[in-house]
């Protein structure tokens, strides 16, 4: 049945008023800071809820005189892009302190939604606690800082010991290639067919988990990824077109799917489907391997909703390979986000002094562990306490060595798009590789104003 008119214009009312009623306009009490963040769709995940909660009791605390006031926004990661970047237009609705991706970040900045933080940084000791490459993740094409990492992230290969075993597939499984995955898909989907052999993220629902736990995974692991951006060219400036890598990296996608190796793709197609992986498919022994990030544990520690004591008993990690092993063996993706203050946010300064709450060093290390994180800070990361906190916390950490960062350029979320795109259409059939790479080029062209370069 096709709706009526009035609902549709009481739903546009109400979103509008829900926007306007977390705002930090002019009129807004001076003695409040308002936080957005990310809140997880899967009810029962409430880690970020827990510590901003706790760091709010903190700060009302020290400041008896000031009030802190949670704005959640509920959503899978591109509808939360969309909401925030809604808000940041209009100080009616621009809150005081914002959770920023790193991969949108200068995005944000370029459309002028963002406030430089280095008056602040300046004055603020703890700031040099933080390594380089986490800086840089926070700035803009101006040299200037533009927010406060919290973290960092990378990824690899998660794999179910005990379908390993039923498949007769090792305990300690390390592919060399990419074959080597595949062929140890192909195994679980003969030896236990009950299962999903692989999963590898695709597709525009899947938003920027597709391109980069799942795309980018393989396109950095490519001959050209290897040894350098097979997305952009830092000498000439421009994005790459027609790469080989390009076709090969799609080629991945389309053989997980074209051969049954992978999640239905309704499945796969499905918005929530990593809250699926993480909540049901992995914990209920239904998934071979999962191509996936390093914060999963988050999802299962004590409290969350998951709890899933066992987990470290029951799953193996493997880096991703390179295409063929060559040099240097193994690939991983590494982001993050940030705390950022809105350019147009109504108290700016107390925005800033709840991150200094936020980032104390036990504060900090408390995130870290809680939110399955890699750390940032050289004193936390030297802390004997976050080391030995959780399993696996080694292991990821030691692919920072070998990690890859995205192009932090404005076109970028763009560009990213125009990856899912691409991988939703071999990933349904719609698209042959040569089509889907063909689409991409032609789009990358539209959404770069022509700024490739062929490769």
């Amino acid at each position: 049945m096709r709706p009526t008119a009035a609902p549709i214009l009481l739903a546009t009312l109400l979103s509008a008023t829900a926007l306007s009623a977390c705002g930090s306009d002019s009129g807004s009490d001076p003695d409040t800071v308002e936080i957005s963040y990310k809140q997880s769709t899967d009810n029962s995940i409430r880690v970020m809820d827990t510590y901003l909660e706790d760091i709010k009791e903190q700060f009302e605390k020290a400041n008896p005189d000031k009030k802190v006031k949670l704005v959640p926004i509920k959503a899978p990661d591109s509808e939360y892009y969309t909401k925030l970047q809604q808000m940041l237009r209009s100080p009616k609705t621009a809150p005081d302190l914002v959770y920023e991706d790193t991969f949108l970040i200068n995005s944000d900045i370029t459309s002028g939604y963002l406030k430089p933080l280095d008056p602040y940084l300046d004055q603020w000791d703890d700031w040099g606690q933080f390594i380089d490459t986490a800086k840089s993740a926070a700035q803009g094409q101006d040299g200037k800082t533009y927010g406060v990492p919290d973290g960092t992230d990378t990824r690899g290969l998660w794999f179910d010991k005990g379908i390993f075993a039923k498949a007769g597939l090792p305990a300690d499984w390390q592919p060399r290639s990419w074959d080597d995955v595949l062929d140890a898909a192909r195994t679980i989907k003969e030896k236990v067919p009950d299962v999903t052999p692989l999963n590898v993220y695709t597709g525009k629902p899947a938003g920027e988990a597709a391109t980069m736990q799942g795309f980018e995974m393989l396109l950095y692991g490519t001959a050209t990824g290897a040894t350098e951006s097979p997305l952009y060219d830092t000498a000439s400036k421009k994005w790459i077109t027609g790469s080989q890598g390009f076709r090969d990296s799609l080629q991945f996608v389309e053989t997980v799917f074209k051969e049954e190796l992978g999640p239905d793709p309704s499945d796969a197609l499905d918005p929530n489907f990593g809250t699926r992986v993480r909540g049901e498919l992995l914990p209920e022994g239904k998934l071979g391997i999962d191509l996936d990030g390093s914060w999963l544990p988050q999802d299962w520690l004590k409290g969350s909703g998951h709890e899933w004591p066992e987990w470290s008993e029951k799953l193996g990690l493997a880096y991703m390979p390179t295409q063929n092993g060559q040099s240097p063996g193994k690939v991983s993706m590494s982001g993050g986000w940030t705390w950022s203050i809105p350019s147009k946010a109504g108290n700016p300064d107390l925005a800033f002094e709840f991150v200094k709450t936020m980032q104390t060093t036990a504060n900090a290390k408390k995130w870290y562990i809680a939110n399955s994180g890699i750390s940032v800070r050289t004193d936390v990361a030297e802390d004997p306490a976050y080391v030995k906190a959780q399993p696996g916390i080694k292991f990821f950490t030691d692919l920072v060595a070998n990690t890859h960062y995205r192009p932090a350029y404005p076109a970028y979320p763009k560009v990213s798009t125009a990856i899912q795109e691409a991988m939703e259409g071999v990933t349904t059939g719609d698209s042959s590789v040569a089509e889907a790479a063909k689409g991409y080029d032609e789009e990358l062209k539209s959404v770069t104003d022509n700024q490739v370069i062929k490769k």
